[in-house]
């Protein structure tokens, strides 16, 4: 009996090792693999402060594991400043439109 729950739990975290092989996640996927709560994950994406694809046909967010991981780096075009400036820079795009 306790052989095979050392077996179930070898599978799944051979399981979560196989999922930050992906190179694209889902927020559960980018939950696991960054340890932030899928909430600060949708905030941070509503703010457009995280890197994520966009197209406009999917309603679900999706992440490149490259990018994620230069954002998490703190590469310098990938820097909270960089986002901040870029989401602040559509504000103001969208403001005229209106």
């Amino acid at each position: 009996m306790e052989e095979n729950e050392n077996v179930v739990e070898l599978l799944s975290d051979i399981k979560g090792l196989l999922a930050h092989t992906k190179k694209v996640m889902n927020v559960e996927d980018l939950a696991a693999y960054t340890g932030l709560s899928k909430s600060k994950i949708y905030k941070l994406t509503q703010l457009k402060l995280i890197p994520m694809g966009n197209n406009p046909h999917i309603r679900q967010k999706f992440f490149d594991k490259d990018i994620i991981d230069a954002w998490l780096l703190g590469e310098p075009d990938l820097s909270d400043e960089t986002f901040e400036h870029r989401f602040n820079k559509s504000l103001v795009k969208n403001k005229r439109k209106l």
